[in-house]
């Protein structure tokens, strides 16, 4: 009869140094900005109850947020159509894209006062 060696214990997985979500003045304005993006494209594309967003549109919010929360840049990220580093998914990106092409433009009359940080977000950009 073969004689069984009991096997090594498992090494401990090394834990992954990450840092902490952003969550700056800066990061929390994006995350209200793209909220509202994401409430207005869902409230005219699809039907769902108002002041919510259908399932599809809210597994979209989550993945930018936590996008945002992961953003290399933090606090001194540039506005997304003019950055560098394409942080979403090839399959997410253009949903992103066409949301806030839809929603840009309705972000003034709708939530002017974001809309007006946004813009110097951009100019500050530059």
């Amino acid at each position: 009869m073969p004689v069984q060696h009991p096997t090594p214990p498992a090494k401990p997985k090394a834990k992954r140094s990450r840092r902490p979500p952003n969550q700056g003045p800066r990061i929390r304005r994006e995350k209200r900005t793209i909220s509202a993006m994401l409430g207005i494209y869902c409230r005219d594309h699809h039907a769902g109850r108002p002041g919510s967003l259908c399932a599809e549109c809210d597994a979209l919010l989550r993945y930018a947020h936590q996008r945002l929360d992961n953003c290399a840049f933090g606090e001194l990220k540039q506005p997304c159509n003019q950055c560098s580093v394409h942080c979403y998914s090839k399959t997410l990106r253009p949903r992103i894209i066409e949301v806030m092409r839809y929603a840009g433009p309705r972000m003034t009359l709708r939530y002017p006062i974001l809309s007006a940080f946004h813009l110097l977000d951009k100019l500050r950009a530059h």
